[in-house]
């Protein structure tokens, strides 16, 4: 079966944006994009497939493509960009008409349903980047496997909770990584049973 891992960007008290969407309080840090490359390696399978909701793949769609294509670009974001041109892009929306970058197929439906079929299909790990309501959803069902959680300095005081009325998981801490600008990686199992 395959694992679904999430990776979100969190502030200190468990937001995932501010309350309308914002990110801008999010550190750059290359040395958090090598080690999310390097974590879980050689165990975890070069994931295939990445999840994402409708203002993550719009955010996505509208940056990564162009990152590829610009020589000028730093050497870690191409590598990054180029992964994700090939990852095929599952996108959960119901407003969406269609969906135009490269490997991406639109999903209007039930997402538990479609996200419980992929586990079951040969491949590859599945991302989830982003998508707060998606990661509910799949969190509350006990579908992730995995969470890496980057930790930003700061304390927004309101915005979008990343596990907002989500049952209690209870998970294994795998590895920590502290960076220089203050981000620290969690990565956590969930724990079955």
């Amino acid at each position: 079966m395959r694992k679904i891992i999430m990776f979100n960007r969190i502030s200190v008290d468990g937001f995932f944006a501010g309350p309308n969407g914002e990110i801008d309080w999010f550190i750059a840090d290359h040395e958090l994009d090598k080690a999310l490359h390097e974590m879980g390696e050689p165990d975890m399978d070069s994931p295939d497939t990445v999840l994402l909701g409708r203002v993550t793949y719009q955010l996505f769609e509208s940056f990564w493509p162009k990152v590829a294509a610009d020589p000028e670009s730093p050497e870690e974001a191409r590598v990054i960009a180029n992964e994700l041109n090939q990852m095929t892009k599952v996108v959960f929306s119901k407003t969406l008409k269609e969906v135009s970058w490269q490997n991406t197929r639109l999903v209007k439906g039930n997402v538990i349903g479609e996200v419980s079929r992929l586990k079951q299909e040969k491949g590859s790990d599945i991302l989830i980047f982003g998508s707060g309501t998606i990661v509910q959803q799949l969190a509350d069902e006990g579908l992730i496997d995995e969470y890496l959680l980057a930790v930003t300095p700061v304390v927004l005081g309101t915005g979008k909770p990343l596990f907002k009325d989500v049952k209690k998981l209870n998970l294994k801490l795998l590895e920590t990584k502290k960076f220089k600008s203050g981000n620290v990686l969690l990565h956590y199992e969930t724990e079955k049973g």
